[in-house]
């Protein structure tokens, strides 16, 4: 960032230096690609069949499509700003545009969102383990399903468990690469998930129980405002910049980051469509804001039940799997928030630092999640308007700053639309969901 006394630019240090890059730990392409698949591929799958029924088949796969598009272009500003400037970390590249102000808006937004995500990844693992209550409704989770209700199946000690079994050894991990092949396990549970919700639905098709999808909106049901409402729920999908420079950072060619995002991103995009589609096929107008509640409902026969479980026993195992890489950010943002002007070694070869920083993060996640299991509406509204900074704001703002000169007339135009489509659409969207939450 700039330092304000002698106007020279410092260099950001990554989590691991520069040493150790050139020695056999270079990151692949392949590793890369399941990082960042994994990052999309998260809680908010489940919410994408619902907006098919909002928004149709067709317009969905269109707002799927360059929801995509988008992402690719600002991934490819922000890969070529870094490579021509000198830091290599996202606040950092943001810090060369607007100085530390524009370095400590990065940390912020990048802080509330990862930290509001992996609560809200620990709040479902709870429901799906251990159920939950809403609207006068109890959901028996999959523990108490199997055992009955008792201390051991109980939210705050099935977490527990979880945290220090699955999600520690993993958080404990210092280089982003070594999460390949957990993320790797990740894409593949949520193709299973893919697969059993594709059958189910054929099934109900043969046996003619499915309703008609929807190709266009039913503006009937629906109306323009809430169509608005459906883009955040992709844009939070697509919403992995806060892991483009660690994990560009470990590859042996940063230009190989270029491919491992466009081999994501159709990744992505084709199991975004089949989830939301099948979803929506199998359920029609009863498909919920979360279709795991509508895998939730009881089953009068043995094979339901079993694919009822099996679903959100992968949906679980697939959550649990990707925290790692939210939490890797997160970690890393908020050691560069606290540590960055003092005279310490990088994270991962101060093990003291990193031991302390990484059992607090888990510990605070943890207490949250079990103290405050309502806590979602919140956090996904701070996370939604924070992903839309991160994800479009920021590198279309120093597209626009150019400092380095290498903006053509076409990136600034680019970035101009894309800024005003970015607020206008979350304002609507915003201002739609208080108005329905006011209303009811």
């Amino acid at each position: 960032m700039l330092d304000s006394e002698s106007n020279i630019t410092h260099v950001v240090a990554p989590l691991l230096p520069r040493e150790e890059d050139h020695c056999s730990q270079h990151g692949s392409i392949s590793g890369a690609v399941f990082n960042i698949s994994t990052t999309m591929i998260g809680a908010g799958i489940m919410s994408i069949p619902a907006t098919m029924k909002v928004l149709g088949i067709i317009p969905g796969l269109v707002v799927i499509v360059l929801v995509a598009l988008v992402t690719d272009i600002t991934v490819e500003f922000m890969l070529r700003y870094t490579s021509s400037g000198k830091s290599i970390t996202y606040a950092g590249m943001v810090g060369e545009s607007f100085g530390p102000f524009g370095s400590l808006a990065v940390k912020i937004c990048v802080i509330i969102t990862n930290l509001g995500v992996l609560i809200v990844y620990l709040i479902i693992l709870g429901d799906v383990l251990c159920g939950n209550e809403s609207n006068g409704i109890t959901h028996l989770g999959i523990l108490q399903d199997w055992f009955g209700i008792h201390w051991w199946t109980s939210r705050a000690f099935a977490l527990l468990i979880l945290a220090l079994f699955i999600i520690l050894p993993l958080v404990m991990l210092k280089r982003v690469d070594s999460l390949r092949y957990t993320s790797a396990i990740s894409i593949l549970l949520a193709l299973v998930f893919v697969v059993i919700c594709s059958s189910m639905s054929f099934y109900a098709l043969w046996r003619g129980k499915t309703q008609s999808p929807r190709i266009l909106p039913d503006f009937s049901q629906v109306t323009v405002l809430d169509l608005f409402t459906t883009v955040p729920i992709f844009v939070t999908g697509f919403g992995f910049h806060v892991n483009v420079h660690p994990i560009r950072a470990e590859l042996g060619k940063p230009g190989d980051m270029n491919w491992a995002v466009r081999i994501s991103l159709i990744i992505s995009v084709v199991i975004y469509f089949a989830i939301g589609f099948f979803g929506y096929l199998l359920f029609g107008d009863s498909i919920m804001a979360d279709m795991l509640v509508n895998f939730d409902h009881s089953s009068n026969t043995p094979a339901g039940r079993f694919l009822n479980d099996i679903v959100r026993l992968s949906y679980a195992l697939h959550l649990a799997l990707v925290f790692p890489i939210m939490s890797y950010s997160l970690r890393a943002n908020i050691d560069e928030l606290v540590f960055s002007n003092k005279n310490r070694p990088p994270l991962a070869l101060d093990t003291p630092r990193f031991v302390s920083l990484t059992l607090s993060l888990l510990a605070l996640t943890y207490l949250v999640a079990v103290a405050i299991p309502n806590i979602w509406d919140f956090y996904q509204f701070l996370g939604s308007t924070t992903i839309v900074c991160l994800s479009f704001i920021f590198p279309a703002s120093i597209i626009l700053r150019d400092m380095h000169g290498i903006s053509t007339t076409k990136d600034k135009v680019v970035a101009i639309v894309m800024i005003v489509l970015a607020v206008g659409t979350s304002a609507i969207a915003i201002w739609t969901n208080l108005y329905s939450s006011i209303a009811h």
